[in-house]
């Protein structure tokens, strides 16, 4: 994901020109906020969710947080880059600075394999999205080192979470599910648009639910919908299957939608 255009306090510059004090405890110690919003066609899909979910985070850390002026920042660095299809990085930091970046959207297989990682959310950053993610980063390089694309966060009780960036969709007995908010994950909000247009419902789930599901896929700002073929090495029954593939018709229909809605408002 290569950065094009950074926006630092309000200058927007060349991403090489942006620099933060390195004393700053956002880099120091990961004590910060972040969201990151797709662009399609020059437009940020729920942006306001994004903006109001970072102000929610930066109040469970007691960080100060301007959410007027970090909307500015997005819509300064949207207008200065003109992006068509890319990705709206936003951050604030401990040391009170507010950076944006435009970055190119990744490129991803079709469908991918997921590698389980035992992981135990840390209860006092419940619902917080937070620079502190090497946790998360690290389970990423471990299902890396065991040939899988992505992984995919199990708790030492074989409770299934979420991917480190994303949200877990599955089909069981031809109905689909997601783990609970209960369960301590990131109220996503591709995961709540999929609940709305989809008839996919909360489930505790179990590394036996995953043995037994038929379709996978994860969730997410970026991805939308993206299928998945094989859980440690075993292969899904479907990957695309139809439940999949129609999930991502609909949460597809629902953000252009949004889109419509707002650029007519």
């Amino acid at each position: 994901m290569a950065a094009t255009l950074a926006i630092l306090d309000g200058d927007v510059m060349d991403v090489a020109q942006a620099q933060i004090p390195v004393t700053d405890d956002g880099l120091l110690r990961g004590d910060g906020v972040f969201e990151v919003a797709r662009i399609y066609g020059g437009r940020p899909f729920a942006l306001q969710e994004h903006l109001e979910r970072m102000a929610r985070s930066a109040q469970a850390l007691r960080l100060p947080f301007d959410l007027e002026a970090v909307r500015a920042d997005a819509t300064a660095l949207i207008a200065a880059g003109e992006p068509d299809e890319a990705m709206l990085r936003l951050v604030v930091t401990r040391g009170g600075r507010r950076i944006g970046m435009l970055e190119t959207l990744p490129e991803r297989p079709e469908t991918i394999a997921l590698h389980t990682v035992t992981y135990t959310p840390t209860r006092v950053l419940d619902g917080v999205k937070s620079l502190s993610y090497a946790a998360n980063m690290l389970a990423t390089r471990i299902a890396h080192e065991h040939g899988a694309d992505e992984a995919l966060l199990v708790t030492p009780h074989g409770r299934v979470l979420e991917g480190p960036t994303t949200s877990l969709f599955y089909v069981l007995d031809e109905a689909l599910y997601t783990p609970p908010l209960s369960d301590r994950i990131l109220d996503s909000i591709t995961r709540r648009a999929l609940l709305a247009v989809t008839d996919a419902s909360e489930r505790v789930t179990t590394r036996e639910d995953l043995a037994a599901a038929s379709e996978a896929f994860l969730a997410s700002s970026l991805r939308e919908v993206h299928p998945v073929h094989a859980i440690d090495g075993t292969a899904l029954t479907h990957a695309p299957g139809p439940v999949s593939a129609a999930a991502a018709a609909v949460v597809r229909e629902h953000i252009e939608a949004q889109l419509a809605r707002a650029s007519a408002a």
